[in-house]
């Protein structure tokens, strides 16, 4: 492998290192600075998961200078958390809405009948 090719790689996997922790900082910070659940609730299941993503796919590709290989799992491990985290969401979200603890401001969903969550009767305590 040429110098070339190999700075270029290794320029890859740090920025991929540092774009992946700023967006796991921004996702962190917004858990626990904004105010109202469904808003913490956002913060972590997009810029974090972002982060997460970008900080293991540079992983994957942390061996191809040396020994020119890369490294399948964490592909693997980033597409599960792509698939699952939006889904976790939306499970959180319904659940906060049932509760009670939604934004109280929730738009009007366009079509004259609530939200599907909303049209819902709340479980007994």
């Amino acid at each position: 492998m040429t110098p070339l090719l190999q700075t270029a790689i290794e320029l890859v996997i740090a920025a991929g290192l540092v774009g992946g922790g700023f967006f796991a900082l921004v996702g962190s910070w917004g858990l626990i600075r904004l105010p109202r659940p469904m808003q913490r609730l956002h913060a972590p299941t997009k810029a974090t998961t972002i982060g997460v993503g970008a900080a293991l796919l540079a992983s994957s590709i942390g061996d191809l200078p040396q020994g020119g290989t890369i490294s399948i799992q964490e592909w693997l491990i980033t597409l599960f958390l792509l698939l699952t985290a939006p889904i976790s969401a939306l499970f959180l979200a319904k659940t906060l809405i049932l509760r009670g603890e939604a934004d109280p401001d929730i738009p009007d969903s366009g079509t004259g009948q609530p939200w599907a969550t909303l049209g819902q009767e709340r479980p007994d305590p």
